[in-house]
């Protein structure tokens, strides 16, 4: 294994395609994580154009005068509690599937679970038009809450393909392939969505698209995708070789003889536990950027930015370009063989951390006739974050390829629960909207989180495969030699009489 992994770092061992079946995996994930993040935030769109006082004659002449058309291109009057819950909603099941998504996949493989729930959350998003219509916003805000039972096992199952395709040193490259995706996905549906409610089929068109496109992803995992290497019917033998001996120094479980998840270990772990807060952390700050920077702009400087596609989707244009940028740094790090994988990891997570800690910070006092530098600052900060697809947002992977599903859904579980809190925490903060020494109040409390969290990851975190993640396999060479394992005080030394226990 030593052997190979020096062949890796020396490039005499290497794939001698540019494009292998490992890469076909991780651009399928970019366009699952795609059409997620665009089913997810469809909703925040489609309400613009099917509510508000649009001229609705005008919207239902593109219908050719169609008295069915018309009447399912109908516009509705939502209150803005209303607007908030069927917003939320989605939210409420994506947290309950996402530890069972992780244990799932790790059982019995990614491919067919993907598949599945996106099959299913496909088939809501074709019926989120009919449902609204029949039942109003509850009957919507149900569709919204199977949509995220659907998603929640997303990033886990992700997680869990990853590690049984990815080679240790292109660990984080594939992983920024993955999920660059969900930038993506939200910067089609912010520049589509509104030439889409334009067109002939109006808002409901922006669920049928996205339905649809669905169904030709699914046909194409189904064709081309494999939980693992080994079940892969086209891979070539040198790649299916250079992935099992590279993909980790430890050794990957056989899922169907998989030892029990050490919940315990798990939770004991200290290595983990840093990765549990600085996901939380870093969840919070993202989210109170995304969710309050509108906001904040509109009233502090005047600015928009919900009414702009381009300035709505500018920071996930700006951080999906970023994450291509650090993988290429990532790769000049790499070539130094004096920076180990640690360094790296926790190098790009303080990148992600430290840096948007600083803008935000001095975001709060951006002089409010210096619109432009306030866009600036907040596209960066944004932007910049994308660093951590090489830092935390991989090290599950790292601590434990065996059971990386798993540990993605709890750390995920428990961030989006940090993400629902923040909008929350800042409404107790943010009385007067014009305020801005309250805004800075709301910035310092996020920067805090960013700082708290990377600090402890950098202090704690590790890369190195912990001895849990292969419970039923750690000490061979103690079982083989009759010792004692590592914590077990109650196995005794086995006898040994002629070199045999």
């Amino acid at each position: 294994m030593t052997t190979t992994l020096n062949m890796v770092k020396t490039g005499k061992y290497a794939n001698d395609k540019i494009i292998g079946v490992r890469h076909v995996q991780c651009i399928l994930c970019f366009f699952c994580l795609s059409l997620a993040y665009a089913w997810r935030v469809n909703l925040s769109v489609a309400l613009v154009a099917m509510s508000g006082p649009s001229n609705a004659t005008e919207a239902n002449a593109t219908l050719d005068s169609s008295e069915e058309a018309a009447e399912f291109d109908q516009l509705f009057s939502f209150t803005e509690s209303e607007k908030s819950y069927m917003l939320s909603s989605f939210f409420w099941g994506y947290i309950v599937t996402q530890v069972p998504g992780g244990y799932i996949a790790q059982r019995y493989g990614a491919k067919m679970l993907l598949m599945v729930g996106l099959v299913a959350c496909a088939i809501l998003t074709l019926l989120t038009p009919l449902s609204l219509k029949l039942g109003g916003w509850q009957a919507l805000c149900v569709v919204r809450v199977l949509e995220g039972l659907t998603q929640g096992a997303v990033h886990p199952a992700t997680h869990s393909l990853l590690s049984k395709w990815a080679p240790a040193n292109e660990r984080g490259m594939l992983a920024t392939i993955c999920y660059s995706g969900a930038q993506f996905g939200t910067i089609m549906m912010l520049a589509t969505s509104g030439f889409i409610a334009d067109s002939f089929a109006g808002w409901p068109g922006i669920f049928y698209f996205g339905g649809i496109c669905g169904f030709v992803w699914v046909l194409l995992w189904w064709i081309f995708a494999a939980s693992t290497p080994e079940e892969h019917k086209r891979i070539t033998r040198e790649e299916l070789k250079f992935i099992e001996e590279t993909r980790s120094v430890g050794k990957m479980q056989d899922a169907r003889k998989m030892a029990p998840t050490p919940w315990g270990s798990i939770f004991t772990s200290m290595p983990f536990l840093s990765l549990l807060v600085v996901h939380c952390t870093h969840m919070w700050g993202f989210w109170t950027l995304l969710t309050q920077i509108p906001s904040y702009m509109k009233n502090i400087y005047s600015i928009d930015i919900k009414s702009s596609s381009l300035l709505s989707s500018l920071p996930y244009t700006v951080m999906m370009i970023l994450s291509f940028f650090f993988v290429w740094l990532s790769k000049v790090l790499q070539n130094n063989k004096s920076i180990s994988t640690s360094f790296n990891r926790k190098f790009f997570n303080s990148v992600g951390h430290w840096i948007p800690m600083l803008s935000l910070i001095g975001l709060g006092y951006v002089p409010q006739e210096n619109s432009v530098l306030a866009v600036v600052l907040l596209t960066l900060t944004v932007g910049i974050s994308a660093a951590t697809y090489l830092g935390f947002q991989v090290n599950h992977i790292d601590l434990s390829p065996n059971y990386a599903g798993t540990l993605m859904g709890i750390t995920n579980a428990a961030a989006n629960v940090m993400s629902g809190l923040a909008p929350l925490a800042v409404g107790q903060i943010v009385k007067h909207p014009e305020n801005v020494s309250e805004w800075r109040t709301v910035f310092f409390v996020a920067a805090f989180f960013y700082f708290i969290g990377n600090l402890l990851f950098v202090v704690f975190g590790r890369t190195d495969i912990q001895k849990w993640d292969t419970p039923d396999m750690v000490d061979e060479e103690s079982i083989e030699a009759g010792l004692p394992l590592a914590g077990d005080k109650t196995r005794q030394p086995i006898p040994i009489a002629n070199g045999k226990p």
